[in-house]
This record gives structure tokens, C-alpha cells and sequence, in this order.
């Protein structure tokens, strides 16, 4: 992957999501070698501190970046006190797609290779979501995933090359990872994070994340297959039949 400089644009942009918005900031590097969607955790947001520093090294990089808030700010207020959203992941799913259909509609994204870039317990809502849109979604790295909240039949139905990143000193994450892995029927890795929890909280810990998620989508972001334009109606219907 190209490590030279790059100049960026970047703004504040609104998804449209059934009868909600959804907000996001997507910047752009000129000839950007492909577009990554973030999908945090719960109980945060597109301001998380370290979803925005794998964004700065993917930025770098060359690759385009779209963080969003998978909840509106009304849900996220009842999040905080219930829960009851950040596990919910057929609506969270439904917002992953409905992000990616707008991407794929917007003119200066619509040509780009897509990638996501999962966190915790989004990366399940990532994993379903990319299980749905089959090669519509070109790579996926997963930091501190739960594969467990998505299920054996999504993780065999991914098409996409899968990294899946962990901490050496979250046991359990470790093991529902490697077992995991077994129901991959795709490009998969495995890579751990030596000395690491599972918020990654531990010094250079995500310099080595953000290293290796560039890494992984400079290796696997390719070309959409066809005529890119043709990418909305390919997403759209993926969308309506999940």
C-alpha cells in the first residue's frame, strides 16, 4: 500500500435510514484506493478515540473512511440506560446496509472497493451485513469481535477476506475467535495483539491494530467485479432480499 502523503477532504455527512439520519464524517484522500465503514461497539459512537485512530492510519494509507453513529441520539440515550440496542443486531444489521447503499450512491464513492471495519460487539452486525452482501464488500477486519453474536451460518456465508485482531490477555475472546475461525469459509487470519485486554488500552497496543488493519485492506480491497455504477442496484437488492 502506498504510505506517501495524502491530501484529504473530508465533511459531516447525514444517512438516511427508514424514518431516522444517521450521522457520520467521511473523509476522502485524493485517489483513494477504496472506502472502509466503521462499525463500533456499544455504547459508542463515530467519536470513538480509537476507531478514529485506525481511521488517521487508513487515511495515510490512502483509503477513504466513513464513521458513523449506528443509533440516533435519542436512541442512544435509551441505550445508555437499557442496553437494549447495542445487541440488537438486526437493527443494527439494517443500518450497515443502509449506510453501505448510500455509499454506494454517492459519486465519489460508488467506483471504490469497500471494506468494514468492525469493533466489539458491532463487528457481529458487520459480519451479518457482510454475509448479506456477499462480494459487494471487498475485505473485513474485526477488532475484539464477537463471531459468537453473529452465528455459525453468517461467518460460513462471508465472502470477503477476514482479519480478526485480539488481545493475548482477553482468554475469552481468544477462544471464541479460534473457534470461530472453523466456520469461515473465506480468506481468514487470526492475529493477535501480544499483552493486550480487550479494549486494547495498553501502549502501542493500537498502533498495532491500526497497522495491521491497513495492512489487510491495502493486501485485499480490489475492484468491484463489472461496471461500478452498477453497485446500487446490486446493494439495494442484496438489501431487500437478506
Amino acid at each position: 500500500m502506498n504510505e506517501s502523503p495524502h491530501v484529504l477532504v473530508s465533511r459531516e455527512i447525514r444517512i438516511p435510514c427508514g424514518d431516522a439520519w444517521l450521522y457520520g464524517d467521511l473523509t476522502l484522500p485524493a485517489d483513494a484506493l477504496g472506502v472502509v465503514l466503521f462499525v463500533h461497539g456499544g455504547g459508542s459512537g463515530r467519536h470513538s478515540a480509537r476507531n478514529r485512530q485506525v481511521a488517521r492510519r487508513l487515511q495515510q494509507a490512502g483509503v477513504a473512511t466513513l464513521l458513523f453513529d449506528l443509533l440516533t441520539a435519542q436512541e442512544e440515550q435509551i441505550d445508555f440506560h437499557t442496553r437494549e440496542h447495542r445487541l440488537d443486531m438486526a437493527l443494527l444489521t439494517r443500518r450497515i446496509q443502509d449506510a453501505t447503499l448510500w455509499a454506494r450512491e454517492q459519486p465519489d464513492l460508488a467506483p471504490l472497493p469497500m471494506g468494514y471495519f468492525g469493533a466489539n460487539t458491532g463487528s457481529a452486525a458487520a459480519i451479518i451485513a457482510a454475509a448479506r452482501l456477499g462480494k459487494q464488500i471487498g475485505a473485513l477486519v474485526l477488532r475484539g469481535p464477537r463471531p459468537d453474536l453473529a452465528g455459525p451460518v453468517a461467518l460460513a456465508a462471508i465472502a470477503a477476506p477476514t482479519l480478526l485482531i485480539v488481545g493475548s490477555a482477553d482468554a475469552r475472546l481468544m477462544d471464541l475467535n479460534a473457534q470461530a475461525l472453523a466456520h469461515f469459509t473465506c480468506e481468514k487470519r487470526l492475529s493477535v495483539v501480544q499483552e493486550a485486554s480487550h479494549h486494547f488500552e495498553e501502549r502501542g497496543a493500537m498502533d498495532q491494530v491500526a497497522d495491521l488493519a491497513a495492512s489487510w485492506f491495502g493486501a485485499h480491497l480490489a475492484p468491484l467485479e463489472g461496471h461500478p455504477r452498477q453497485a446500487p442496484a446490486v446493494a439495494r437488492a442484496a438489501q431487500e432480499n437478506p
